[in-house]
């Protein structure tokens, strides 16, 4: 910050003015808090793809839609989520805590995704159709603390 005395009127005036670098430092912060987080070795964070999916029959099974890979049940208000076989190899594993960018809370990994599918969550909204079409198809970071 810089202070500045003008003359105004034939008064004195004391201004700030605050230096480009400092403008600049604080455009950076957010960059350097995820890259932070990067770094923690016992956290590992990844770009994704993050669609949204219900426990409804014709989404997941005619017979079981609210039992998730693992035999859990769904229910609607849990933060869970699906995974791709991927990322559970890269430890993202049952019952695994994961922090999504832009959401609260933590979600809990409970279902497994499609062979076909790589890099991608699905993020369970219970039976609200139009909430999971609303989320879409977006990409975001998740973190998740690795052992």
């Amino acid at each position: 910050m810089v202070l500045i005395l003008e003359i105004v009127d034939g008064k004195e005036v004391m201004k700030t003015r605050i230096s480009k670098t400092i403008k600049y430092i604080f455009l950076l912060i957010p960059v350097l808090g995820l890259l932070l987080l990067k770094c923690d070795q016992n956290t590992q964070t990844i770009e994704v793809t993050a669609t949204a999916y219900n426990s409804l029959p014709e989404q997941t099974h005619a017979l079981h839609s609210d039992t998730a890979a693992w035999g859990d049940e769904l229910k609607p208000g849990m933060k869970a989520l699906a995974v791709s076989r991927d990322l559970i190899k890269m430890g993202l594993s049952y019952k695994t805590k994961v922090k999504i960018e832009g959401l609260p809370g933590k979600y809990v990994v409970l279902d497994k995704m499609n062979k076909r599918w790589e890099k991608r969550i699905d993020i369970y909204m219970g039976q609200n159709k139009d909430l999971a079409k609303n989320w879409g198809r977006q990409k975001v970071y998740i973190s998740w603390k690795t052992e």
